[in-house]
């Protein structure tokens, strides 16, 4: 039996998706440990269902990550099929982008038709942040993927007139919420005001299913913290990022508010200085919580800081190899010595490529942290985000003056018009957030790629249609909107010529004008024309598709996300997230390894980035007393002494001197130290031959860091 036209395989789509694949799943087998925050937490979620529900950072049961647990589960379900590699936590994510790019051909299709569809998923497979986060385990292309299918559940609702449909939909919004927290309802307007438009049913009803959906949706929201939150804190790992140990706080405060407001956490738990304030931060990203100090020594990743001798980093990290072109852990720094990786430039204080805290000052919060530019209204345009996400946007706006030309008041609104509101309430209050927000990473733009692809693809169709069968203003907006991209395009190429050379603006411009000028001159010629206006579209597609395969031609950031060239430079980001060395310190781990009697933890350490590599690469528990940073008020001296009680632990990997801070508290760093023996350090450090042979020191490996044993094991 034949299909129904329109019912058969389509090709272009189908190229469209393998082109997807291989910008997603190209070469993400390189990646050792992609973020190893996350993959630390996957290690530690396959040994038991305790710490699979809780989603614990680490093997012991201690201290959670700071997000929901549900794309970690399909993380480890994956981790637990194929075993614990950086691919194996990257898969999900690769293919969820690449279900997106199919998502977006199935919403268009019905109401804009096949073409709108398959252009539509071109766009999507095209964004470069899509892309770029897509190839690590950073959770925003899960939740992209979930917030799609939520809105497939919502226009079958609609089509179909079943309110089960519409129940689902905001069920999975809520599911979206347990990846992601509040990011998930950035979609929540978008919803109701499609379903008051278009769902036919009279007004209670129709209110009535939508706060039962409303009330679904708050019920799966709230349903894993409620649950956590309501468990002894004895009996569960404390809430990671949380100040009072509670899910609810996490979600609507740090991960919340203080999102939008960029504020400081207000203290980072006992002991810290009143001054030590620090901005919130997504612990799976090593630029997020701590401070770049005044002295100038610091890593432009907000990691780690630098002695002033040029070796040691804090915590005695890691070291900077005297030729200056490696990073510790096998990472690659560019010859002249002044870049470092993630694209951050110590010297930049703009642009990609730029230290933390550039347009303001370092670690406070404002619209310059990490490389987001200034706040206010063009701030999507400003170079250091437009290459992310927004290189169609202008076309996107001659795109919605076309799309809803005919709107009248009092008139029924027609299906396209309705989902161009859909994609406009989705669009617009998702780039004010971006406008106006004290602190994101460029990531989180994601969520622009799938309104700009829907707006993108429906758009040009809808210009073609108008400028072969109308006459005045309308038949020059596609044109006027391929001019207009066109010029956008070449703002956002010029910082970068450099590096790309004059080659992409001079092509992208003649193109882009060309094809503007046949459609505005050569009207009567249908056949050159069509060719016009589909070539000038697919220009513009040109350098996204390239900013789309640096993270394949150049190398990863698994921590912070990006795509595009750096202004300083390709190399910079390279060995960022494949291919890196291990992070353990060996002879440290067969040191507390041979002398474990019966403890639970191998060592407790200051933070999760100590404790990360010995956790993928041996399961145990090491375990971080601040959590991600060691800010978190987890350990108290009480609590300290009853787990030496309980001989849970015997070892501690801290600061040679110091107290507090990001450390952690000073009373429990105090008490450390004064009931414990320095174990000596050519008992656990290999000497400078072996270190300097293995390209930089792992962790726990330097000369700032002390092993201390408890004395009652003496």
């Amino acid at each position: 039996m034949r299909p129904k036209q329109g019912q058969g395989f389509d090709m272009v789509l189908a190229g469209i998706a393998l082109l997807a694949a291989f910008l997603n799943i190209f070469n993400i087998w390189n990646d050792q440990y992609a973020n190893a925050y996350y993959t630390a937490a996957v290690t530690s979620m396959l040994q038991s269902f305790h710490n699979f529900f809780f989603a614990s950072f680490d093997p012991g049961g201690y201290v959670t990550v700071d997000k929901p647990p549900v794309a970690f589960w399909v993380q480890t379900l994956f981790a637990y099929i194929f075993g614990v590699h950086g691919w194996s936590v990257i898969l999900p994510q690769a293919l969820a982008g690449i279900g997106s790019v199919l998502l977006m051909y199935l919403l268009v299709k019905p109401t804009f038709g096949k073409t709108a569809a398959r252009l539509a998923s071109l766009v999507m497979a095209c964004t470069p942040i899509a892309v770029a986060v897509s190839r690590t385990n950073n959770i925003d292309s899960l939740l992209v993927f979930t917030l799609l299918l939520a809105t497939w559940m919502l226009f079958r609702a609609v089509r179909e007139q079943k309110v089960s449909w519409l129940l689902g939909a905001f069920a999975m919004i809520g599911v979206g919420f347990n990846m992601k927290m509040l990011q998930a309802y950035m979609v929540v307007p978008a919803f109701y005001l499609f379903y008051l438009l278009a769902f036919r049913s009279e007004w209670k009803k129709k209110l009535a299913a939508l706060m039962a959906a409303t009330v679904i949706m708050f019920v799966v929201t709230v349903s894993w913290a409620v649950v956590v939150d309501t468990i002894p804190e004895e009996n569960r790992p404390y809430i990671g990022g949380s100040q009072t140990n509670s899910v609810l706080e996490l979600a609507f405060g740090y991960n919340g508010i203080a999102r939008l407001k960029g504020m400081g956490r207000g203290g980072m738990g006992p002991g810290a200085a009143p001054d030590q304030r620090q901005v919130p931060q997504e612990e799976g990203a090593r630029t997020d919580r701590q401070q770049v100090p005044q002295d100038g020594y610091s890593a432009p990743d907000g990691q780690q800081q630098m002695r002033q001798d040029g070796n040691n980093m804090p915590n005695g990290r890691q070291r900077v190899p005297q030729d200056g072109n490696s990073m510790p852990n096998g990472r690659q720094m560019p010859p002249d010595g002044n870049n470092m990786p993630g694209g951050f430039d110590p010297g930049d204080n703009g642009g990609p490529g730029q230290m933390p805290g550039g347009g303001g000052p370092p670690g406070q919060g404002g619209g310059g942290m990490f490389g987001t530019g200034q706040a206010g209204p063009l701030r999507l345009f400003q170079s250091e985000l437009s290459g992310q996400a927004s290189w169609l946007l202008p076309f996107v706006a001659f795109a919605c003056v076309g799309l809803l030309a005919g709107m009248r008041w009092r008139k029924p609104l027609t299906g396209k018009q309705k989902e161009t509101l859909f994609w406009l309430a989705w669009l617009l209050p998702v780039m004010v957030f971006f406008s106006v927000a004290g602190f994101f990473h460029q990531y989180y733009l994601v969520m622009l790629a799938p309104p700009i692809a829907a707006l993108a693809g429906a758009g040009w169709v809808e210009l073609w249609s108008r400028y072969r069968g109308e006459e005045g203003w309308k038949r020059w907006l596609l044109p006027a909107g391929l001019l207009t991209a066109t010029a956008f395009e070449l703002y956002i190429l010029q910082p970068y010529q450099k590096q790309t050379g004059m080659g992409w603006s001079i092509v992208i411009g003649a193109a882009g004008i060309a094809a503007a000028l046949v459609l505005l001159v050569a009207a009567k010629k249908e056949k050159l024309v069509s060719i016009a206006a589909m070539a000038g579209m697919l220009v513009l597609l040109a350098a996204p598709l390239y900013w789309s395969a640096t993270p394949l031609l150049y190398g990863d950031n698994s921590m912070m996300p990006q795509a595009g060239p750096s202004k300083q430079g390709f190399g910079q980001r390279q060995g960022m997230g494949g291919g890196m060395n291990s992070g353990v310190n060996t002879k440290l781990l067969e040191y507390v390894t041979r002398n474990n009697t019966g403890e639970a933890y191998l060592f407790m350490t200051t933070e999760a980035s100590t404790a990360e590599s010995y956790i993928i690469e041996t399961g145990k528990a090491v375990i971080p007393m601040g959590g991600f940073s060691g800010s978190d008020p987890i350990l108290t001296t009480g609590k300290l002494e009853q787990m030496v009680a309980n001989k849970k632990v015997k070892y501690f990997l801290i600061p040679s001197s110091g107290s507090g801070g990001r450390n952690g508290s000073s009373e429990v760093m105090e008490w450390i130290r004064a009931n414990s023996t320095e174990v000596p350090k050519e008992e656990w450090q290999p000497d400078t031959a072996q270190e300097d042979s293995q390209g930089g020191r792992p962790m726990g490996m330097g000369n700032n860091e002390t092993l201390y044993r408890i004395k009652v094991f003496d």
